[in-house]
C-alpha cells in the first residue's frame, strides 16, 4: 500500500524498498495500453503494474498524476479516460485510464 508525502504518493521499489515519487509510463500491446512501467532511480530496478481492465463506476480509486496524487470515486469509465470524483463530490476530473489504480 502506498502513503502519502505531501501531495504525492510514495511507493517502495521491490528490490531496495526506497519510497520515492515515481511517474509511470504507459506500455502500449496490441494497439492499446496494458501495463505501466516504473524505474528506481537508486537502484535501477524496472518493474510494471497491469492497467486495472476491471475497473467499474463507484470504485475507489487512487490518480496518480504529474504533480499530485488524488484520491476518489470513478464516476464514468470509458475505454481510455475515466472521470473521478472527489469525496463529497469536492471535484469531478477526467483522467487517462492508465492513470487509475483501483485502491
Amino acid at each position: 500500500m502506498s502513503r502519502t508525502i505531501g501531495t504525492q504518493t510514495a511507493d517502495p521499489c521491490p528490490r531496495c524498498r526506497t519510497e520515492a515519487f515515481r511517474p509511470g509510463t504507459p506500455t502500449p500491446a496490441a494497439g492499446r495500453y496494458t501495463a505501466v512501467a516504473y524505474t528506481c532511480a537508486p537502484c535501477a530496478h524496472t518493474w510494471s503494474r497491469p492497467i486495472d481492465d476491471d475497473l467499474e463506476p463507484l470504485d475507489t480509486v487512487r490518480v496518480d498524476l504529474p504533480d499530485t496524487t488524488l484520491y476518489g470515486t470513478a464516476w464514468q469509465v470509458e475505454p481510455d479516460r475515466v472521470q473521478v470524483r472527489g469525496s463529497g463530490g469536492a471535484w469531478l476530473r477526467w483522467v487517462e485510464r492508465w492513470r487509475v489504480i483501483v485502491y
